[in-house]
């Protein structure tokens, strides 16, 4: 199951939140976008975890939770629609802000 993570303070890193999400079960990936040019952190993070049911329990235990003075917010994260099909660069997962085309 993928999960979205916002609001993260901008210093945290992939492993750091991996950290947080494998206290509830295996992390398949965890990776915190980026922007294209800076590199620098863009306050959001995907975390996919294999078993659904753990990804339930980590969701739940972590969202409004604080991690480096951040409370942070977890949810499904929602696969875009085709209409909705993001460039080349961008992530296909729905983030905040993202209106239909």
């Amino acid at each position: 199951m993928k999960l979205l993570v916002r609001n993260l303070s901008r210093a945290v890193t992939d492993e750091a939140l991996r950290l947080h999400f494998e206290a509830y079960g295996a992390v398949q990936s965890c990776t915190v976008v980026k922007d294209t040019n800076t590199q620098a952190s863009k306050g959001f993070a995907f975390v996919e975890m294999p078993k659904a049911g753990e990804a339930k329990v980590a969701m739940k235990a972590l969202n409004g939770t604080e991690i480096d003075g951040a409370t942070i917010r977890v949810k499904k994260a929602e696969p875009k629609t085709a209409s909705e099909s993001p460039a080349p660069s961008e992530s296909p997962w729905k983030t905040r802000g993202d209106t239909p085309s």
